[in-house]
């Protein structure tokens, strides 16, 4: 949260949101966050979630993350900020959408390092240029690890 830092009055959008383990934190800082879920029942279970931890500033929607994003109704203010959390085979489809959001910064939080690279350039083709990036070993002695990387809109 410290690297996407969202302000009060910041409108934040997280995709790939699973149970809200990102978009909680966020309605604790933003002004609104729209978590987005491919799997219904994600969503149902990250609303009781915000629920349960009397946040009201945050929503959840179910949709296709390959399918165009401005196109719903959730979307159509746009965004100051988005973090991404996709599967393993990386948010490609969601990356080519993105600079429609006009969100200015943007957090990418990889299982893969190799799709995060992939779709870093997209990003930078976009516009977007890389602030910062690190990897997280959150599973010692094995081969996983998080990837993490911050993009900003060039000025």
């Amino acid at each position: 949260m410290q690297w996407l830092a969202p302000a009060k009055d910041e409108r934040v959008m997280d995709l790939f949101c699973g149970l809200g383990n990102f978009a909680l934190p966020l309605a604790g800082l933003a002004r609104e966050v729209v978590a987005v879920e491919g799997v219904a029942t994600m969503v149902e279970r990250a609303a009781v979630n915000a629920m349960s931890n009397d946040l009201h500033n945050v929503q959840f929607f179910q949709a296709d993350l390959s399918q165009p994003l401005t196109h719903a109704d959730w979307a159509a203010e746009g965004f100051s900020a988005v973090l991404l959390d996709p599967p393993r085979d990386g948010a490609f489809e969601v990356v080519r959408q993105i600079r429609k959001t006009g969100a200015r910064r943007l957090l990418y939080v990889s299982c893969n390092p190799a799709t995060l690279a992939r779709d870093a350039v997209e990003l930078i083709r976009q516009g977007y240029r890389l602030k910062r990036a690190g990897i997280l070993d959150m599973f010692p002695q094995t081969a996983h690890v998080e990837a993490m990387a911050l993009f900003e809109m060039s000025k």
